[in-house]
C-alpha cells in the first residue's frame, strides 16, 4: 500500500478520523473544486462535515499510479453522491509525502466527457 491509496481508501470507507490519520499535522490539501484545507484538524472537519451533509464516496478507482522519492501521482475515476445526486468524473492527484503521511495534495478534475477527436469538436 501507499500513502495516497491509504488516503483514498479512507474516503471510500467514509471515515473522517481515518482520513485525518493519513495526513501530516500541517498538511495542505487542495481540492479540484477550489477549497484549500490547511492542517489535519481542518481536513478532519471537512470530511466530517461532508459526510454529515450526505456526501458519500461510492468508488474511487485508481487507473494509474506511481511513486517516486517523496511524490505519488495517481489517475482515477471518482463516483460519489452529493446533494442527493450520484455523479462521476475522472481526475488525477499529485501528492507530496513525508514520514509516511500526505503533506501536500492537489487534485485535478476532468470537466468534460472524453471522446476521440475525428475532425469535429463537440
Amino acid at each position: 500500500m501507499s500513502v495516497l491509496t491509504d488516503y483514498i481508501d479512507a474516503w471510500v470507507a467514509n471515515d473522517a478520523d481515518r482520513i485525518a490519520a493519513t495526513v501530516t499535522e500541517n498538511c495542505v490539501i487542495t481540492e479540484c473544486y477550489g477549497p484549500v484545507y490547511r492542517g489535519r484538524s481542518w481536513v478532519r472537519r471537512w470530511a466530517q462535515d461532508w459526510f454529515a451533509a450526505g456526501g458519500i464516496v461510492h468508488r474511487w478507482d485508481i487507473t494509474d499510479h506511481f511513486i517516486t522519492a517523496d511524490r505519488e501521482v495517481a489517475q482515477w475515476a471518482f463516483v460519489y453522491t452529493w446533494g442527493g445526486q450520484r455523479s462521476t468524473f475522472d481526475g488525477a492527484t499529485i501528492a507530496r509525502c513525508a514520514d509516511g503521511l500526505v503533506s501536500e495534495l492537489r487534485e485535478y478534475q476532468t470537466t468534460a466527457t472524453l471522446y476521440d477527436w475525428r475532425g469535429v469538436w463537440r
